[in-house]
C-alpha cells in the first residue's frame, strides 16, 4: 500500500467522521436558523469563497511563490470552516450555536463551491506550472465525504435522537484520533519537503491568516460572539479536506507538503488567538439577550 493511498484512506475516514459527528449535533431547525440572517450568511460566503482565495492568489503572485507552494495555499484557501471551529468557539466563549450551524452548513456549500474556487485559482496558477486538477473527480469525492455523512448525521439526530447521543462520543473519538494519525503520518512522509519550504512562505501564510481572521471579525455583525465565530471560521481552513484534495489531485508533488506545513501553521495560530480571547475578561462578551435589545433599540 503506497503512502498516498494511506493518506487518502486516513483523511477520508477523518473527514467523514467529523462531518457525521457534526450532523449528530445538529437539527434541521438549527440549519434553518443559520440561514435566517441572510446578510450575515452572504458576508460569510463572500469572505470565505471570494475574499480569502483572492488574497491568497494576490500574495502568490506578489511574492512570486513556486507553483506547487501556491497551489497548496490555494487548496487551503478554498476549504473554509474547519470542523475544529466549534471547539475553538467553545474555548473562547463565543456563539457556539452559530458556530455549529455554520460548520454544518459549509460542507454542503464546499461540495459545490470548493471545486469551482480551486478551478478558478488553478487557471491562474497554471500559467506558472501547468498543474493538473481533476474537477469532476473532486466534486464526487466531496459529495461522498462531506454532504452524505452530514446528511446521515442529521437524519440520525432527527429520527433517533437517543441513538445520536450515544454515537456522538465514540464518533468524535474515532474521527479526532484518525485525524491526528493522518496528520502525523503525512507530516512524517512529507517531512523533507516540509523542511524545504523555508520561513518566507510560512510568514506569508501567517499574514494571510491574520488578514482573514480580522476580515471575518469585521464582517461578523454587531455581536462579539458572532464576530469571533466568523473570524475563526474564515481563518481556520479545513486541513482534512485540503489534504484529501491534495492527495487526490497532486500525489507525488510538493503540493501535499505545502498543505501540511501551512495547515499546521494555521492550527497553531488558531489556538493562539483562541487562548488570547479566552483570557480576556468575560465581561467583554455581552449576553445575547442584551445585544438583541441593543440592536432593536438601534433600529
Amino acid at each position: 500500500m503506497t503512502a498516498t493511498l494511506v493518506i487518502k484512506i486516513l483523511t477520508t475516514a477523518a473527514l467523514t467522521g467529523l462531518l457525521f459527528a457534526t450532523g449528530l449535533r445538529l437539527t434541521f431547525p438549527q440549519i434553518g436558523d443559520a440561514l435566517r440572517d441572510r446578510a450575515l450568511l452572504a458576508r460569510t460566503l463572500v469572505a470565505n469563497f471570494l475574499l480569502v482565495p483572492a488574497l491568497t492568489l494576490a500574495a502568490a503572485r506578489l511574492f512570486q511563490l513556486p507553483a506547487e507552494l501556491a497551489a497548496g495555499m490555494m487548496i487551503l484557501a478554498a476549504a473554509p470552516f474547519a470542523p475544529v471551529v466549534p471547539v475553538f468557539t467553545k474555548m473562547c466563549r463565543a456563539d457556539l450555536a452559530l458556530a455549529a450551524a455554520l460548520t454544518g452548513l459549509f460542507p454542503f456549500l464546499s461540495a459545490f463551491l470548493t471545486p469551482l474556487v480551486c478551478e478558478a485559482g488553478f487557471q491562474v496558477l497554471q500559467r506558472k506550472g501547468g498543474l493538473e486538477f481533476h474537477f469532476l473527480t473532486l466534486l464526487l469525492v466531496l459529495l461522498a465525504t462531506i454532504t452524505l455523512p452530514l446528511l446521515a448525521g442529521l437524519g440520525c439526530h432527527h429520527l433517533r435522537p437517543q441513538l445520536a447521543h450515544r454515537l456522538l462520543r465514540p464518533v468524535d473519538l474515532f474521527s479526532e484520533g484518525v485525524g491526528a494519525v493522518s496528520l502525523a503520518f503525512v507530516t512524517v512522509v512529507e517531512a523533507r519537503d516540509i523542511l524545504a519550504i523555508g520561513w518566507q512562505p510560512l510568514l506569508i501564510m501567517a499574514g494571510l491568516f491574520e488578514a482573514s481572521l480580522w476580515a471575518g471579525y469585521a464582517l461578523g455583525g454587531r455581536t462579539t460572539g458572532a464576530r469571533r465565530v466568523l473570524a475563526l471560521g474564515t481563518s481556520n481552513r479545513n486541513i482534512a479536506l485540503a489534504l484529501l484534495i491534495a492527495a487526490g489531485s497532486f500525489a507525488g508533488t510538493p503540493v501535499l507538503a505545502a498543505v501540511v506545513a501551512n495547515g499546521l501553521l494555521l492550527i497553531l495560530l488558531g489556538l493562539l488567538h483562541t487562548g488570547w480571547w479566552r483570557l480576556k475578561p468575560a465581561s467583554e462578551l455581552l449576553t445575547r439577550e442584551h445585544e438583541s435589545r441593543t440592536d432593536k433599540e438601534t433600529r
